[in-house]
């Protein structure tokens, strides 16, 4: 049965930790822009071509990637766009980054002659092919914020270190550490009541749906979903074969509507869009709601999760993670009720090693522990010093600006 994400309503309390480390680097930003309309692309994968340090770019288009030294150039790709390699100048100037939308070829046009159903089943037996053997190490950066209305009540933030065990094995194994974390929160009384991601920095192992395939692609659960193939796209210049799935009919579990891509040379999972069915409100209230304070009416609105993962040329990996949930909040002797937003966002920056011991479950962050309590509130410019980050939009840094004055 597929795994449930939960949302815990409670007071906010609060506590503190955890460490830093120092050493020097070079920072790369800029801007990246579709080459035809001018958009600023958002969710666009920036990288270093000489080592594994990534970020992708903020709501704005914006990016910032911190180096230990200054690369020959980066690598820019995002879906449906042909991926760029920049070079870097000596002069340190922020770069401005035209991608140009991908073109796919006649031949490209050409899917195997197999079902989607088929499809799905051979890239499933393929995830011992196309994903890391190793016991990896990765570094991650995490982002959670809550609007209430159009308003920034709550925004925490972390860099984590990521276990994930070979894919010979299940999510069971995989571990989260907060390395370092910081939070801000709406003083208002009205704001009290707030969303919290239950699991928070865990949601790259919960929604690993890869590692663990009987969460979308068994047989067993297919078969409660039809399955199309879409227009193919191109991922990091590889066409993707697009599969589009929505629920058949109902199930005693929650369902899913969204799309896959599939690679159509390794036939790995390259990128994961889905949206929790939201036709039984009942049983999608009861996967998102953990716990609500008396007298609090909740009505949901959406789940939707993005998971992609990235070829190296020899493997896969997961890369980056977002998830947004929106739903209304009534108190039964007010008048109106009140519109949230969570939204929560993970990027792997980094890899440090193939060779990983696993995260002891004394430092490890649980599925279960709220992140609120497991970060301090933060005031201090410099304090993601030399880690990779994803640069804040300028309305969230605003937000930020006005929480720290209030407090």
């Amino acid at each position: 049965m597929p795994r449930k994400l939960l949302i815990l309503l409670l007071l906010w309390v609060s506590m503190g930790v955890v460490v830093s480390a120092q050493t020097t680097y070079t920072t790369v930003s800029g801007t990246v822009r579709d080459a035809q309309t001018g958009r600023k692309l958002s969710q666009v994968s920036v990288s270093s071509s000489e080592g594994h340090e990534t970020t992708v770019t903020n709501a704005d288009g914006y990016f910032m990637l911190k180096l230990p030294g200054r690369p020959a150039a980066i690598i820019v790709s995002s879906l449906g766009y042909n991926t760029q390699k920049v070079p870097i100048s000596s002069e340190g100037r922020e770069l401005k980054i035209r991608l140009t939308p991908g073109t796919i070829t006649l031949n490209e046009l050409i899917v195997n002659a197999a079902n989607p159903y088929q499809i799905v089943e051979a890239a499933r037996s393929k995830i011992p092919q196309n994903y890391s053997n190793d016991n990896e190490l990765m570094r991650c950066f995490y982002r959670e914020t809550t609007q209430k209305g159009r308003r920034y009540i709550y925004v925490a933030e972390a860099v984590t270190d990521m276990y994930k065990a070979s894919y010979a094995r299940n999510y069971y194994n995989d571990r989260v550490a907060i390395i370092k974390g910081r939070k801000l929160v709406s003083p208002r009384v009205a704001d009290t009541l707030g969303a919290k991601m239950q699991g928070g920095p865990t949601l790259p192992v919960v929604f690993d749906v890869v590692k663990e395939p009987d969460f979308l692609f068994s047989q067993d659960e297919l078969k409660y979903y039809t399955l199309k193939i879409d227009i193919p796209v191109s991922i990091d210049d590889r066409p993707q074969v697009v599969i589009i799935f929505e629920p058949l009919f109902a199930a005693d579990h929650v369902l899913y509507s969204g799309k896959m891509y599939i690679d159509r040379q390794t036939l790995a999972f390259t990128r994961i869009e889905m949206s929790l069915d939201m036709r039984d409100r009942e049983r999608a209230t009861q996967v998102m709601l953990l716990h609500k304070p008396m007298g609090v009416r909740f009505r949901p609105h959406e789940l939707t999760t993005t998971i992609t993962y990235r070829y190296d040329g020899r493997v896969s990996r997961m890369h980056y993670l977002h998830s947004d949930i929106r739903f209304h909040c009534d108190w039964r002797k007010r008048l109106f009720s009140s519109s949230y937003h969570v939204e929560a966002e993970m990027v792997v920056t980094d890899l440090l090693s193939r060779d990983a011991h696993p995260i002891s479950g004394k430092s490890s962050f649980s599925e279960r522990d709220s992140f609120y309590d497991k970060v301090q509130f933060f005031n201090d410019p410099d304090f993601w010093g030399q880690y990779n980050i994803i640069a804040p939009s300028e309305s969230l840094e605003n937000a930020i600006d006005k929480l720290k004055k209030k407090r």
